[in-house]
């Protein structure tokens, strides 16, 4: 089942449950806009090469259209789409002024140079400085994406349209940036494990984690878990997974991973399969990677008791039904990693007024 499928599909099961009528349950489905670019810039060898770029503008009823920009070969309509759509729930539960927007191009970015990133984000942001606007759509680094691609961003919009730090959020500290951004998606995702953990009369202290994916999100949940006394015994990436059943040395791997991209190789524990990672023995599992790895074929051997979806629809919603069956207790996304826009939003505001915040507020 494809992302936007996932996706449709659960919205139809809450629209059944809240008895929308079904006009409106089809309104909200389609898209307020729905753009395909293409972006034709030169190699830096001097060849020409065309990637295909979208932005998805679900719905602004609520405010600003608000989402990330993905750089990844697979992009495409109906995963963007999807994601826009969950923005426009993810802003709406956790109570922000925002509707929901995504974005991507269909590139491979490791295999770009930094140049060459830097000329396709200016392109892209070419083709879509009309359509985005600080108080119309706000983009945001996404898988691929980062502080620098927002720089590029802010800098190219504020050709056609003046000095705009409020056009993106994500930005470099420098530019506009907010205090505690890097952080928020994985503190939020702690927040969140605290805050269900405390509805089963538990705390995090003790209690063993596993985590799919350590880049931004995965590793500062792993750090933020680990302070809180939580037990990280098995982590993967994407050149594969690692064990120590006494606990991984979280500031060690990610001092390792820092200096070598990725890890593998680290002296803290033992290689185990990827494959096998979302099925270790544990108390609470967060997926932090890709979308639909929990699907019918996995979700029966899932022996956590409770899932903190880090990552966007990592639980597709046939494992949702296997899941609920078994007992385990399901955080969604739109909840568990929207840390990330709750401080977009508050670097958002403080762009506006001209006026930042230190960390603490």
């Amino acid at each position: 089942m494809n992302a936007l499928a996932a996706t449709s599909r659960n919205f139809k099961r809450a629209a059944t449950l809240l008895g929308l009528d079904s006009k409106l349950e089809r309104s909200l489905l389609i898209p307020f806009r729905e753009v395909k670019v293409e972006c034709t810039i030169p190699k830096d060898d001097g060849s020409l090469v065309s990637y295909v770029g979208f932005r998805v503008q679900h719905d602004n009823a609520r405010g600003p259209m608000k989402g990330g920009i993905r750089y990844h070969p697979e992009v495409n309509p109906d995963e963007v789409n999807a994601l826009a759509q969950l923005m426009s729930w993810k802003t709406a539960v956790v109570n922000i002024p925002y509707g929901g927007a995504k974005g991507g191009i269909g590139c491979t970015p490791s295999s770009l140079t930094n140049s060459e990133l830097e000329r396709l984000t200016r392109v892209f942001t070419q083709k879509i400085h009309d359509l985005i606007g600080i108080h119309t759509d706000v983009p945001a680094p996404d898988m691929g994406t980062n502080s620098q691609t927002m720089a590029w961003i802010l800098d190219e919009y504020s050709k056609f349209h003046g000095h705009s730090p409020a056009i993106v959020t994500g930005k470099p500290l420098d530019l506009g940036g907010s205090l505690g951004r890097e952080a928020a998606t994985g503190r939020g995702v702690m927040f969140a494990t605290e805050a269900v953990l405390a509805e089963y009369g538990k705390s995090i202290q003790n209690l063993c984690f596993v985590i799919q994916g350590f880049g931004n999100v995965g590793s500062w949940a792993a750090q933020l878990i680990q302070e809180k006394g939580g037990k990280i015994v098995a982590v993967g990436d994407v050149t594969g997974a690692i064990k120590n059943k006494n606990g991984l040395d979280i500031p060690s791997l990610i001092r390792h991973t820092n200096r070598t991209g990725s890890i593998k190789g680290f002296e803290g524990a033992d290689e185990i399969n990827p494959k096998t990672l979302l099925l270790e023995d544990c108390d609470v599992l967060i997926p932090a990677a890709l979308g639909g790895v929990l699907n019918r074929e996995n979700a029966n051997e899932v022996k956590a008791k409770f899932i903190i979806e880090a990552a966007n629809h990592p639980t597709d919603p046939e494992a949702d039904e296997i899941l609920s069956k078994k007992g385990v207790i399901v955080v969604p996304d739109i909840y568990a990693n929207a840390g990330g826009v709750t401080v977009s939003y508050f670097e958002w505001v403080q762009n506006i007024q001209g006026f930042m915040w230190d960390e603490e507020k």
